[in-house]
């Protein structure tokens, strides 16, 4: 079965590597590129500054881009890819969801709504199950799923492979590329030489987000994680790759081994993106390194070193390439796990 998609925000960083992804999987077909005004009307050759690292495929370099609107989308688009900025893509994605359509989204916007649901596949597929809640509360035909924060989506795997132990406390600092600030969110004068202590709003959504995708569904609502979260999150110079240190306080004792283990066991999905294994951990200290770990698994694996005993725990540090799993890539995961299920 091949399923028409369409891509909402195709210029964008995050849209670029929607098309990437998108345009080469056995399952999708690209049938719909939407961008704002200034862009509709143009072939996307001519309205995208392409920035990926591979070229624009053929199949999608003569396309027309559209407004993003419901009309403007072919009735036989099953599925939408949302990478709107989150200041329009309440609206926007409400509306298509209005109109019928499914929208995996990696938009900020709603991510914790009681009623949407939050997915790593790997982590809480059941999750989903939220779809016909919202449908439900809210009248739609469509439905609307998100893909997690980038950094969120680096760490939370790694906890969910320690959840046996009993989380009870995370500590976790981010070293986050400039690509996930997008092309225009960091300047080469601030980031060069430099590295920014602070990233407006993103301590709170690594603290909120992964205790709800570590929470229980019930069939009615999804429950928070008790754990303790607390986050610092930073910009470094690097261009992809999100490098995170953590330490992990748990009820029962968890040695370096058994982490690693229970780590290294944990099991992906049997998914065309969800790569085998989920988490590679390194016995190297000096690993994971963005430059050189950022590409395991085609982009979408999670990677962990320096597993230590310390006096908060457990310490270790996790890499994840934050455009393709912390993004793009989660995004298609979830439109994989919803065709998996049926819901297209």
């Amino acid at each position: 079965m091949t399923v028409k998609v369409g891509i909402l925000g195709a210029t964008g960083a995050v849209g670029q590597r929607l098309i990437q992804l998108l345009e080469p999987h056995d399952q999708f077909e690209i049938a719909a590129l939407t961008a704002s005004e200034t862009s509709a009307g143009r072939t996307y050759r001519d309205a995208a500054k392409w920035r990926v690292n591979t070229p624009i495929p053929d199949s999608v370099a003569d396309l027309t881009v559209s407004d993003t609107t419901p009309d403007d989308v072919p009735d036989d688009v099953d599925l939408l890819f949302s990478s709107l900025p989150s200041s329009v893509g309440a609206a926007v994605e409400e509306g298509f969801a209005q109109a019928g359509y499914i929208v995996s989204s990696n938009s900020s916007n709603w991510r914790m709504a009681a009623d949407v649901p939050l997915i790593i596949p790997e982590v809480n597929a059941d999750h989903l199950g939220l779809l016909e809640v919202q449908q439900d509360n809210r009248g739609w035909d469509g439905a609307i799923v998100k893909n997690p924060n980038c950094s969120t989506i680096t760490f939370t795997p790694t906890l969910a492979a320690l959840a046996d132990f009993g989380l009870e406390r995370v500590h976790v600092a981010t070293l986050q590329a400039v690509s996930g600030a997008g092309y225009d969110g960091v300047t080469s004068m601030e980031i060069i030489d430099n590295a920014i202590p602070h990233i407006g709003g993103e301590e709170e959504k690594l603290e909120t987000e992964s205790r709800r995708l570590l929470g229980e569904f019930d069939g009615a609502e999804v429950s928070l994680h008790d754990v303790e979260v607390s986050a610092s999150c930073n910009r470094i110079p690097t261009l992809d790759g999100h490098l995170e240190n953590v330490w992990v306080e748990t009820a029962d004792e968890l040695t370096p081994e058994a982490a690693a283990t229970a780590m290294t066991e944990y099991p992906g999905l049997d998914l065309p993106l969800s790569p085998d294994p989920f988490i590679h951990v390194f016995e190297d200290d000096e690993r994971p390194q963005p430059r050189l770990d950022r590409d395991l698994g085609d982009g979408m694996s999670v990677s962990v070193g320096g597993l230590a005993e310390s006096t908060f725990g457990l310490q270790y540090n996790c890499l994840a390439h934050n455009t393709i799993r912390g993004a793009a890539g989660a995004s298609v995961l979830n439109g994989e796990l919803l065709l998996d299920k049926d819901y297209l």
